[in-house]
């Protein structure tokens, strides 16, 4: 092949991409509409309209949200991470993916490893620029976990309003094995309008918050969203599920304040919710961020362990359940790093964490009983349950038996990283 014809195709396939990217970026689109109930209509028409029948409506839904397919890459725990392509060390090269507050870039539905949006009607594109910040109320933030169950959240509500009360499922992308969420028949014809649409949405918060549980034990078990690259580093990792669950409740307030019709809708409130959120819990600097991380270097993270090391990791949030606290870099560690000038107006605040749960009981509905995630081991993960008694998975488990396999995946861990640190003094 000559030079010429070379970079023809060389062209050809950037055209390609881009057209792809540019597809990527513009489909997907979903279209709501809210029909008013006649009582709606008649109260709103009245001389004293009543504002709980004025709620009254029905979503229309012209075209649905796509369920997400693909998780946002996330961010592996720590700053300037080493990396090696098999067994070989990137030289000259650090992994880093930390940012401040103000470099959050807008929301993008689904919007996997690229995304090219405006986060107001007339702002300036840009992509989401996800990364891990730290707050003083709800610790590190890993941002792309906290997209992926908003959208999640979103997608969810609209399969499951149109048919609540019903029993139906919704199936969802294969990880370790086929698995979906099942929602039981119950009654709901003595709930308003507003109650059977907040209901619908927290079922939804809670099913996708459960998928991000899903996906931490899949990680664990070998799923791998890149096939070359191990993701078994960033399985359970504390920031994770914290993240996870901040996602799940803006996502929650979005739907609530019907702020999600649309996808443009969606994505520009939700830019707006992110930010405000993150700056709920009080974020620090990026050079702040980076100095956290520094100090719990060789406690929660490794920095000698190259990325995608599973022992880069050192510290593990095996805590699963609908409530989460986030973890919080202790004083002791912060005074022994040398970023300690910089870190100590941080510590000098009395700021309280910031806990984050979902309801068990909604409208009198037990959320448990009416919504359950189930999900089944394909042959070739069943080998990574060996440690794990058979009767918790062999022929399907709920997100009911999610903490005790999570159990004992941390029985296995802490025995493998004994080994790990064995084999480290041996060398």
């Amino acid at each position: 092949m000559t030079l010429i014809s070379l970079g023809r195709k060389l062209k050809q396939l950037c055209l390609l991409i881009l057209l792809g990217l540019i597809s990527a970026c513009s489909n997907n689109n979903w279209d709501t509409r809210s029909r008013p109930s006649e009582d709606a209509v008649q109260s709103a028409l009245s001389e004293q309209p009543d504002i709980q029948v004025l709620s009254q409506q029905t979503p229309q839904q012209f075209s649905l949200a796509r369920m997400p397919e693909d998780v946002r890459p996330c961010c592996a725990f720590g700053n300037h991470h080493k990396v090696k392509v098999a067994s070989l060390q990137v030289p000259f090269f650090r992994y880093a993916n930390t940012l401040a507050l103000e470099e959050i870039g807008p929301h993008a539905y689904e919007a996997g490893t690229w995304s090219f949006q405006r986060g107001e009607p007339k702002g300036r594109r840009s992509g989401e620029n996800n990364g891990q910040l730290y707050t003083l109320r709800g610790g590190f933030i890993d941002l792309a976990h906290v997209r992926d169950t908003a959208d999640n959240t979103v997608a969810l509500f609209q399969r499951i309003y149109p048919q609540l009360g019903q029993a139906f499922s919704i199936p969802l992308p294969n990880e370790i094995g086929p698995r979906e969420i099942r929602i039981a028949a119950f009654e709901v014809e003595h709930l308003s309008y507003q109650q059977r649409w907040e209901l619908a949405a927290q079922l939804a918060a809670r099913m996708a918050y459960s998928m991000a549980e899903a996906h931490e034990i899949a990680q664990w078990h070998g799923y791998r969203s890149w096939r070359p690259w191990s993701e078994q580093v960033s399985a359970y990792s504390p920031e994770d599920l914290y993240s996870n669950m901040l996602g799940a409740k803006i996502g929650l307030a979005l739907v609530v304040n019907n702020l999600t019709m649309t996808r443009e809708l969606y994505n520009q409130h939700m830019s707006q919710w992110l930010s405000a959120s993150i700056a709920q819990l009080e974020p620090v600097s990026k050079q702040q961020t980076n100095a956290l991380f520094d100090a719990i270097d060789g406690h929660w993270w490794d920095s000698n362990q190259a990325l995608p090391s599973k022992f880069m990791l050192l510290k593990r949030h095996y805590r699963l359940g609908k409530e989460q606290h986030p973890y919080l870099v202790p004083e002791q560690l912060a005074k022994q790093d040398a970023n300690w000038p910089l870190l100590e107006p941080l510590f000098a605040q009395q700021l309280n964490p910031m806990p984050l749960s979902l309801p068990a009981i909604v409208h009198g509905v037990d959320m448990a009983g009416v919504a359950q995630q189930w999900l089944h081991v394909a042959p070739k993960y069943q080998a990574s349950f060996s440690h794990i008694p058979k009767h918790l998975w062999q022929n399907g488990f709920s997100n009911r038996k999610f903490l005790a396999i999570s159990a004992y995946n941390q029985l296995q861990d802490e025995l493998e990283l004994q080994a790990h640190v064995g084999s480290q003094l041996n060398d």
